[in-house]
């Protein structure tokens, strides 16, 4: 019997670190992905989250560089890199799984107009800059900036996503075999103004927090959050680093990870596998199989 696999794919997916971020890498990352994925989408339903960390910064960049109308903000941004991720990884999907059924969901997720994030910056979006250009950027363009790595990337709010809008259209895409990609980049956020209409905010929410949401309610088997690691480890960056293999929700929550990376990772997993009591795993995208067969990856059990 088949299960139901929710698949969030970190920004490796479409772009490694110090790649430059053209169209020709996108699409051999999104061709590997797809390879990664096919063996297990002959056995599983799968449903496709991604990253757009990278992609979403180098829409602002060339919107601002047009200054004839004013820059587009982060939520139009975000469902511009939903489509442009989205197709990518759905042609590659095709190409890998013949005869499968793809499509590609643009999704919209509420968040919270008073969400304390919205008072600090902490999702990295964009290319890795060096000091000296991050300070020039930080003063010319008002940007946040934090250490990523050797270099500095811009940061941007990224509030807890609250609902998942097209919730009834993805059940009823998944429950018809749809391979789906969705929810990319955590989804486009949107608050509610006091006369109910929606509106966009400046922010990105974490793709993970938003996969956790949605393989909870689509009652998913398993939930994989695949990286650029091969697992979760504690002390990371430091000599007595260790790398996880099996583990709790309670032994993760006596450590803190990293925020902007493993971080939420870790608190997407434990919050899927507190609220529904099924396995996650966390690992690198070229084990995704191994991963789900646990015999590679960081397993994470109730």
């Amino acid at each position: 019997m088949s299960r139901r696999i929710v698949v969030a794919l970190g920004g490796n997916a479409l772009l490694r670190r110090g790649e430059p971020l053209t169209e020709a890498n996108q699409q051999r990352n999104a061709e590997a992905a797809a390879l990664a994925l096919a063996g297990i989408a002959e056995e599983d339903q799968l449903v496709v989250t991604h990253g757009n960390g990278p992609q979403v910064g180098l829409l602002a960049l060339e919107s601002e560089a047009y200054e004839e109308v004013p820059a587009y903000g982060l939520a139009v941004l975000g469902a511009e890199s939903q489509g442009m991720i989205g197709f990518l990884l759905q042609q590659a999907l095709r190409s890998a799984i013949p005869g499968r059924t793809v499509a590609t969901l643009l999704t919209t997720v509420l968040v919270d107009a008073s969400d304390e994030a919205f008072t600090q910056s902490t999702k990295p979006v964009g290319p890795v800059y060096s000091r000296n250009r991050a300070r020039r950027l930080a003063q010319t363009r008002g940007w946040q900036l934090a250490s990523d790595g050797d270099g500095f990337r811009r940061v941007v709010p990224s509030p807890e996503p609250v609902d998942i809008l097209e919730m009834e259209a993805i059940s009823v895409l998944v429950e018809s075999d749809v391979l789906l990609i969705c929810s990319g980049g955590g989804g486009v956020p949107v608050v509610e103004a006091t006369d109910g209409r929606l509106r966009g905010v400046e922010a990105v929410v974490d793709k993970d927090l938003t996969s956790a949401m949605l393989a909870e309610r689509l009652h998913a088997d398993h939930l994989l959050l695949l990286t650029d690691v091969s697992n979760v480890e504690l002390n990371w960056g430091t000599p007595d680093a260790m790398a996880l293999r099996e583990t709790t929700v309670d032994e993760l929550r006596q450590h803190s990870f990293q925020t902007g990376s493993m971080g939420p990772k870790v608190e997407a997993a434990c919050r899927f596998v507190e609220r529904t009591g099924r396995p996650a795993s966390i690992g690198a995208l070229s084990d995704a199989p191994r991963i789900l067969a646990g015999a590679a990856g960081t397993q994470i059990y109730p």
